[in-house]
């Protein structure tokens, strides 16, 4: 494994860079971390307050000097619009693998944004940080998120039972494995 960072990277319609302080108020008003529709699919709750997200995005900021720290913010290239997120949210060095973690914001999805992310992320992690696997998951109640990662070129592993609380029905749901090794892009 090299670990290389948060390097920018770009595909055909999108630009992956790092989250600055100067995004932070557009981040906030344009939901970034306040949309409650793609909130539900996400383990984590959306931001009340802008200096609560503030606070968020400035950690992030300073653990880019890590090289170790793996986040970018999605940017569409012709309009320069924020528009989600994806990232390494965690990295098992002595495995020589990382599970990805992504979110579009909802007024975005189904335009295939997150597969393209995905799979440029994917790219770097294996080819350029040498990474042997890359990982992801979702949650039973999500199944679109498990075709973009299917179209994204992983293979399903397998699913963990009732390992998610579905937030808005209260039922537990199975968490559904992903996976691409270097040796399948």
């Amino acid at each position: 494994m090299i670990d290389l960072g948060t390097k920018t990277l770009e595909t055909e319609r999108l630009i992956l860079r790092r989250f600055e302080s100067d995004d932070i108020e557009e981040l906030f008003y344009n939901g970034y971390i306040t949309d409650e529709v793609m909130a539900e699919n996400l383990s984590w709750s959306p931001c009340k307050t802008i200096d609560e997200q503030a606070k968020i995005i400035n950690s992030w900021i300073e653990q880019y000097e890590k090289k170790d720290f793996y986040k970018w913010l999605i940017e569409t290239k012709d309009t320069h619009e924020l528009i989600g997120g994806i990232d390494v949210c965690n990295l098992y060095k002595r495995k020589n693998y990382g599970e990805i973690g992504y979110c579009i914001w909802s007024k975005y999805w189904n335009k295939g944004y997150a597969t393209e992310a995905i799979r440029r992320v994917i790219e770097y992690l294996l080819i350029d940080c040498d990474f042997h696997l890359v990982e992801a998951h979702h949650a039973g109640y999500n199944p679109a998120s498990g075709r973009v990662m299917e179209k994204a070129g992983m293979k399903k592993d397998g699913e963990l039972r009732e390992r998610r609380l579905d937030k808005k029905t209260g039922v537990y749901t199975p968490q559904i494995y992903y996976s691409i090794l270097k040796n399948e892009l």
